[in-house]
């Protein structure tokens, strides 16, 4: 192929190789000048590797250098982990968003908070709408998620059709919103796929999700169980459909839902503003439902992952002034336990358990079904696309590597697990990796966005492990200790009546000012020689006295 010929190239830069994070390019033309779309832009949740980190995002690095052929980013849905990036990462790019309107609501408001609104090119799209952007001819394709209007991509360019699925599972009972577009999916299968780049969350799992349908007739009957008691049900915010199944269980066992938390409030505001829980009442307050008896109140809360700062652990802690949960009272999990979230999740039902509430949770009762497709539903979907190319994307390394065996098993002729980074290009050869490009994470540390690699997080990871030594040392130009050594010692155990931790101070001062008269006369003459010479022996006699390999600092001042 000629050097300077048109290809067609996708590029994730987040969401392969783990689940969240997405951010995914395409790309069409020449090397040297070729046309870019971003495909979501979302975010993953901090954990203990990461203290004082909230959110972490995707690195954009690579697509920032070629921002003047970026031609525009185009949500698939409205969940976190596909558009929570947007308004942090947007400043870096600065191109126009495309989305359809229960996700342009959620958009807006999240540019509002941080005064972008009026700086964004903003363009809502009908569901099933079909637009340009340069060579690329875009289609929203009607799927069903856990979400409203979640949508598939089929992106149209001259080197051939891909269909991108974004999130999405089979259900012909979704309470919210349409069914999967059959007919329009049957006829891309018509047109040819090129490549399919598909949703790989449960693809481990044989059979099918199941339906909210199911879950709804679950909910109804199971509050119903719970006449004259307080009930409080948690669910992922962003499943409107769901929160209509909380809310038409309150309605059928003549309760009053009272929403606690912002993210519910954000959710709902955005659900009505598009048309859709009109066949619920109006919530009520926290005020007027704390008046009212507990036999006809429903709490719908968010937090269902025990999130510390979530209204449920709130309410769980006695730190919210109007919603109190009481013995006998029943909390209802409507929601999963996302792997890595256990330990939290575990901890908040204990405290509520041990003020006597009673827990019940998707182990116990069916009223919670995943909004990814197992293997069945995989199968639907590839039967139903026909593509030449698999690419799974959206799962851990194991899910990726399962989902493209499990591609090659129902006929697809070329699959591929993906990194972060590959820039493969797609053609009827099937696909290549021709470039590995900059990628990794940025993290949200209080109001500024820095690389997972910046020295402060790195300092900071190794603090919450090792803990911090400091030591200051006065001296005068003879060589004299003026005042000395002073240590300070951060995160380590302090023992019965700070014992311990005294005698590791007193250790400390004393290897200091040992190391400090080692030093020759001359030597002492550079205060940073008498600093590194002191940090290393303080750094070995810590290291050996409690085996941790904390962070030392020492500041030695001659006067």
């Amino acid at each position: 192929m000629a050097k300077n010929a048109d290809e067609l190239v996708f590029l994730p830069l987040g969401g392969s190789g783990e689940i969240g994070m997405n951010l995914n390019l395409f790309g069409f033309g020449p090397e040297h000048d070729r046309k870019w779309i971003i495909v979501d832009l979302g975010v993953t949740f901090g954990d203990l590797a990461t203290p004082g980190v909230e959110i972490i995002m995707p690195d954009t690095q690579f697509i920032e250098g070629h921002k003047d052929n970026l031609l525009g980013i185009v949500l698939t849905h409205a969940h976190e982990d596909h558009m929570g990036a947007l308004a942090r990462l947007w400043p870096r790019l600065e191109c126009p968003v495309y989305a359809t309107p229960f996700t342009m609501y959620l958009v807006k408001d999240r540019l509002s908070e941080v005064g972008l609104l009026d700086q964004v090119e903003l363009h809502e799209m009908p569901l099933k709408s079909r637009f340009q952007l340069g060579p690329f001819d875009l289609e929203f394709v009607t799927l069903t998620h856990s979400i409203p209007e979640p949508n598939g991509l089929a992106i149209r360019t001259p080197a051939g059709l891909i269909m991108h699925t974004g999130d999405w599972k089979i259900d012909q009972n979704p309470q919210l919103g349409e069914p999967i577009d059959e007919g329009a999916l049957a006829r891309i299968r018509e047109e040819g796929v090129l490549a399919m780049i598909c949703d790989s969350t449960n693809c481990m799992s044989p059979g099918r999700a199941g339906s909210e349908g199911d879950v709804r007739k679950e909910l109804i009957k199971l509050v119903g169980e719970y006449e004259g008691r307080g009930v409080a049900v948690a669910s992922f915010a962003s499943n409107v459909a769901r929160l209509e199944s909380v809310m038409m269980a309150a309605k059928e066992n003549e309760r009053s839902v009272c929403l606690v938390g912002r993210s519910m409030h954000r959710m709902v505001g955005a659900a009505r503003s598009v048309g859709l829980l009109s066949k619920v009442p109006a919530t009520i307050g926290e005020d007027e439902a704390q008046n009212m008896p507990k036999g006809h109140v429903l709490y719908l809360c968010t937090g269902s992952q025990g999130e510390g700062r979530a209204a449920l652990s709130k309410i769980a802690n006695g730190e919210r002034r109007s919603v109190k949960f009481h013995k006998d009272d029943v909390v209802i999990f409507s929601s999963k336990v996302i792997p890595g979230n256990e330990k939290t999740i575990f901890r908040l039902q204990n405290t509520l358990a041990d003020e006597g509430v009673e827990i019940v949770t998707e182990k116990d009762r069916a009223i919670h079904v995943s909004g990814h497709p197992y293997q069945d539903e995989l199968k639907q979907m590839y039967e139903w696309i026909k593509p030449h190319i698999s690419v799974p994307v959206h799962g851990e390394r194991r899910h990726l590597i399962t989902h493209a065996a499990l591609a090659k098993k129902w006929g697809v002729k070329h699959s591929m697990h993906p990194h972060n980074g590959d820039m493969i290009k797609l053609s009827k050869k099937g696909a290549e990796i021709i470039d590995l490009v900059p990628n990794g994470r940025l993290h949200e540390d209080g109001n500024r966005i820095v690389s997972a690699s910046d020295e402060g997080i790195r300092l900071r990871r190794k603090l919450a492990y090792a803990g911090h030594i400091s030591v200051s040392l006065v001296y005068n130009a003879k060589g004299k200790i003026i005042s000395g050594p002073e240590p300070r010692i951060s995160g380590f155990p302090e023992g019965k009546n700070g014992v311990y931790l005294d005698e590791l101070l007193d250790a400390v001062a004393d290897e200091a000012e040992f190391a400090f008269r080692k030093i020759s006369t001359k030597a002492r003459q550079d205060e940073d020689t008498v600093e590194e010479r002191i940090r290393s022996k303080v750094k070995k006699l810590v290291r050996d006295r409690t085996n941790k390999r904390a962070i030392v600092e020492v500041t030695a001042h001659r006067v």
